[in-house]
């Protein structure tokens, strides 16, 4: 049977560098969880969930997850967590890393479920075996942020920003884990025919969760990519910080679902993952999802879109 992931807190960041680390967060809820970071107006009383109720008991009654960061900075996850169980009986356990970690995780059988936003990384997965199939749960986007008096003018042009950002060699923290996000911003730098994007010598690979990313950021006056739904969970902490591009099509930021293979991995919990995604992908849990933190932030952190 697999081991249960332990828990682990990260490091803040700092502007050393010396400190950064890409190990996740493991986070384990039940009914009696604390309340997540931001308020909802959706209750564990308004769901109804078509899940039936497991029975299982010990290691069965456990869904082991790996996620991005994102869903867990959001708190997210801890509000969904307890109505997971209160609907289903399984208990959700999740390691928060990036997105490539956290594929590789599924990969290596650490994991009955992976939660994640990297398309074609996702599609690969399944692809090889290694997944049982692709759900879209739900999305938000990506925005740049920087600072509010920096010389990158506000713009809905993801392109012009980054040209900017290298032609004029702006400090810029890059994720540089192999996550989604970082991923993305890969993306950019190929679609504007930059390759040497590093040469920039303000360019800072944080290796690090995007929270802490931000906290770099903000620390040496610089900008980041992020996705909006961490941003604005986290946008209280940067007051001289602001979005200074947003709103481009190519900053979509859409999330996927996807089981672990049992056949590759017998051990999987397969009942429990095909449970989580079957819940998460409900008309209930998706009006939740579409409602955690407007009460709050005016807007929600993320849009659903199972189908």
């Amino acid at each position: 049977m697999k081991k249960l992931l332990t828990a682990s807190l990260a490091a803040l960041m700092v502007c050393s560098l010396a400190s950064c680390s890409s190990s996740g967060t493991t986070s384990s809820q039940s009914s009696t969880s604390s309340s997540s970071t931001a308020s909802s107006s959706a209750t564990s009383s308004s769901v109804s969930s078509t899940a039936q109720s497991s029975q299982t008991t010990g290691e069965d009654s456990l869904v082991m997850m790996a996620t991005t960061t994102s869903t867990d900075d959001t708190g997210l996850l801890d509000y969904l967590a307890p109505l997971f169980q209160e609907d289903t009986g399984y208990e959700l356990q999740w390691t928060a890393v990036g997105t490539g970690d956290a594929i590789q995780k599924g990969m290596d059988g650490e994991v009955d479920v992976i939660l994640v936003h990297a398309k074609e990384k996702e599609e690969a997965f399944v692809n090889d075996g290694y997944g049982v199939e692709r759900f879209e749960v739900m999305y938000n986007d990506f925005v740049i942020v920087g600072p509010k008096d920096g010389p990158v003018a506000y713009s809905n042009d993801i392109n012009a920003v980054f040209s900017q950002i290298k032609n004029e060699e702006l400090t810029f923290v890059s994720r540089g884990d192999n996550s989604g996000t970082h991923t993305k911003e890969l993306g950019v730098w190929s679609a504007i025919g930059v390759e040497d994007y590093e040469a920039n010598p303000n360019y800072v690979s944080a290796g690090a969760g995007m929270a802490d990313t931000l906290v770099m950021a903000d620390e040496m006056g610089g900008y980041c990519l992020t996705d909006r739904g961490t941003w604005l969970a986290k946008q209280a902490d940067f007051p001289n910080m602001a979005i200074v591009c947003e709103g481009d099509a190519n900053l979509l930021n859409q999330y996927g679902v996807i089981a672990v293979s049992a056949e590759k991995y017998p051990d999987t919990n397969l009942d429990g993952a095909n449970a989580f995604i079957d819940w998460i992908c409900s008309d209930e849990i998706q009006t939740v999802i579409g409602e955690y933190g407007v009460d709050q932030y005016g807007e929600p952190l993320f849009f659903p879109n199972a189908k």
